[in-house]
């Protein structure tokens, strides 16, 4: 699929995330520390959103049980064999583009 617009500078200020959808499937798309991050949206413990939670010295934490994420690795801190993928991103002007893998 390659590189696609998820979000805008302005959207995520620092140390914030969002949650976008595209083509049914949910990203979380982070500012951490100024750094542009994206990792997969779903939380492996149970589903949760991960796009809601929260991002606290860049770590995504999931906001239904807490579960932390590094966001740069996506490697769990809770349990290191459930982490989520992560995803390359890149910002142009305003525009925060992901590259999203064909089997995304």
């Amino acid at each position: 699929m390659g590189w696609t617009k998820l979000a805008t500078v302005g959207e995520l200020p620092p140390d914030s995330v969002i949650e976008v959808e595209h083509e049914g499937e949910r990203y979380a798309i982070c500012n951490a520390g100024g750094e542009m991050r994206a990792l997969s949206g779903v939380c492996p413990h149970h589903g949760g959103p991960l796009g809601q939670g929260t991002v606290i010295q860049g770590l995504l934490v999931c906001p239904w049980h807490m579960w932390e994420f590094d966001s740069k690795s996506g490697v769990c801190l809770v349990d290191p064999t459930r982490g989520v993928p992560t995803f390359p991103v890149k910002v142009e002007g305003t525009r925060v583009y992901v590259d999203i893998p064909e089997n995304a």
